[in-house]
């Protein structure tokens, strides 16, 4: 099995930043896309940025500008920092990874990690 385990939420006021950290382990042989995804109350989970091993990234298109993702191949890990952040950024952050166990397969896992919360407000 995979672990992703989410670190960095909490209160900020709108303008703030914060920093968003996850670390997967368990049976990873590579991992190939790594991302965050949110989901406020009453609404869908929607991209916020996403990582592909190689550094390519993409980002929801109300977070452009503002917020930026990395990631550590070597040791697993992608962190998202959030700047100028406002109200409605309001939500549940979930890590996610598409990881291939095993070198001679080439099944990929999507894999989600508990989610952490970050609220935005005065």
């Amino acid at each position: 099995q995979v672990q992703l385990v989410e670190s960095g939420g909490g209160l900020v006021q709108p303008g703030g930043s914060l920093r968003l950290s996850c670390a997967a382990s368990g049976s990873i042989f590579s991992i190939n896309g790594m991302g965050w995804y949110r989901q406020a109350p009453g609404k869908q989970r929607e991209l916020v940025a996403t990582i592909t091993s190689s550094g390519s990234t993409t980002f929801g298109g109300s977070v452009k500008g503002r917020f930026t993702i990395s990631r550590d191949n070597a040791k697993n890990t992608v962190s998202l920092q959030m700047n100028s952040l406002k109200p409605e950024d309001t939500a549940v952050y979930y890590c996610n990874a598409v990881v291939k166990r095993a070198s001679n397969s080439g099944i990929l896992f999507s894999y989600w990690g508990q989610g952490t919360q970050v609220t935005v407000s005065s």
